[in-house]
């Protein structure tokens, strides 16, 4: 029967003849994450704006700053509701006078 038991992750030792390290603890994100309310209206935006306005158009849209916005349109719409009220109200607009 073999052991099964995981095994701690080591590093080499140093060229002096040190053992191996133990690295225990290690942190499995480096950035902050993103709240998920914060990534439902993302979503939420990102998903309308690819329907209505096409791919092409929807990336440069969220990305870019918006001066009736007053800002990134994908920013503000991750902010808050009503930040994604208003993005959803722009896209709308956009998707209306294409056609």
């Amino acid at each position: 029967m073999t052991d099964e038991t995981p095994q701690a992750e080591t590093t080499e030792g140093s060229t002096e003849g040190d053992p191996p390290k133990a690295k225990f603890f290690r942190k499995k994100f480096t950035t902050a994450r993103l709240p998920a309310d914060s990534a439902v209206r993302q979503g939420q935006v990102a998903t309308l704006a690819f329907l209505k306005l096409g791919r092409e158009e929807a990336t440069a849209f969220l990305n870019t700053f918006d001066e009736a916005l007053g800002g990134r349109p994908l920013d503000l719409a991750v902010a808050s509701a009503d930040g994604l009220r208003a993005v959803e109200a722009a896209i709308a607009a956009r998707a209306g006078s294409k056609g």
